[in-house]
Parts: structure tokens; sequence; C-alpha cells
């Protein structure tokens, strides 16, 4: 009886669908948009949670985050576009991959030894 629970539990945990932060009301009307959106939203660290993207967190200011990110794509502008709007606003650590620079360069090299 024990193990056709577990593996009831086990198969509802595998069926259920991922779960994310995206509301429907946030999802863009033309799907190509919408993937790019879904794209850069996970690249973005929430700076509430830090350590989610804010594709993942449910944090208001995610929330808004994913929004600004719909009104550039929605405005024409390109994904490295939206990116470099938003590290202007809210600086590097914005992103959760920081970019290959010269002030990240320790970061790349150091950061598979540690």
């Amino acid at each position: 009886m024990r193990r056709m629970m577990a593996a009831f539990v086990a198969l509802a945990l595998l069926a259920s669908p991922a779960v994310h932060a995206v509301q429907p009301d946030e999802i863009m009307s033309d799907p190509a948009k919408e993937t790019r959106a879904r794209d850069l939203s996970r690249e973005l660290r929430c700076m509430v949670c830090q350590n989610q993207s804010i594709d993942d967190s449910d944090a208001p200011l995610a929330r808004d985050l994913r929004l600004l990110v719909r009104e550039r794509i929605a405005a024409g502008d390109s994904n490295s576009q939206v990116l470099d709007f938003l590290v202007a606003r809210y600086g590097e650590f914005v992103l959760l991959k920081p970019r290959f620079e010269r002030q990240t360069l320790l970061l790349w090299l150091l950061g598979p030894c540690c």
C-alpha cells in the first residue's frame, strides 16, 4: 500500500506543470515576443530575492521588471537593448550571469575554483 501511495505521489509530482511567477495578464499576444520576454526574464535577477530570476519570483518588483521587459520588447527593442537599459538603470547586479568584461574577469577566472 505504501509503495502504491509513493508511486501515486511521484506520478502526481512529475505530471504537474512547472510553476512560474508570470501571471496570465502579463503574457504578450505574440508568441515569439513572449518567448523573448521569458528568455530575458530568466537572465535577470530579482532585486528582492537576489538568487532568483524575475521569471521565477513572485515579488512585486519582479513583476514590474517583467512588465518593463515586455514594454521594451513591444516598443521594438532588441534583447541587448533591453538588457543594456536595465543594466543602466540597476547596474550589472541585475544580470544573473555577469558579462565577460575587464571588471568581471576575476569572477570568471576564480568562479570555477571556489
